[in-house]
C-alpha cells in the first residue's frame, strides 16, 4: 500500500513553512494526515497561536476523511451542495475535527490514490492551502486543494 513516509512527510512540512517565508504570511502550522487520518508529521513556528495545530489537523483531516480537498468542501457548503445537517453529523461522527476550510488539501499519488492530507493554519485559509500546495508539490505528490 503506498503511504507518505516520513521523509516526504518533513519535506512538505519545510517546504510549506519555506513557502510561508516567501509569502511573508504570519506564523504557520503545518500538519501532514496519512490516509488513515494519523498524524505523520507536524510542526509550529515561533510565534503561530498554540490553537494552530487543532486548526490545521481539522482541515486535513476533513479533507482525508471525505477524499475532498478543503476548498472543494468549502464551496459545497457555501453552495448548499454539503448541506448544514450533512456538515453537522459528519463533524459529530469524527468527535469534532473536521474544519471544512481552504488549507486542508487532499494528498494523492501519480495514480490517484489518496494518500492523505496536509492541514495549514496561521494565515487567511487561501494563503494556507497556497503554503500546502507548495509543500505536497516539493515532495512529489499531486494535490487537490
Amino acid at each position: 500500500m503506498a503511504e507518505i513516509t516520513l521523509r516526504k512527510a518533513r519535506t512538505i512540512v519545510r517546504k510549506a513553512l519555506e513557502t510561508g517565508r516567501e509569502l511573508e504570511l504570519k506564523p504557520l502550522a503545518v500538519v501532514v494526515l496519512d490516509a488513515g487520518g494519523h498524524v505523520k508529521a507536524f510542526e509550529r513556528e515561533d510565534g503561530a497561536s498554540p490553537g494552530r495545530f487543532g486548526i490545521a489537523h481539522g482541515k486535513a483531516y476533513g479533507a482525508v476523511m471525505l477524499h475532498m480537498g478543503g476548498e472543494a468542501l468549502a464551496a459545497r457548503v457555501e453552495t448548499g451542495a454539503l448541506g448544514a445537517a450533512f456538515v453537522g453529523a459528519a463533524n459529530g461522527v469524527f468527535g469534532g475535527a473536521m474544519v471544512p476550510v481552504p488549507g486542508g488539501v487532499l494528498v494523492r499519488d501519480a495514480k490517484g490514490v489518496v494518500l492523505g492530507a496536509v492541514g495549514v493554519s496561521g494565515d487567511a485559509s487561501d494563503n494556507d492551502a497556497k503554503a500546502a500546495v507548495a509543500g505536497i508539490e516539493a515532495a512529489g505528490y499531486t494535490p487537490e486543494p
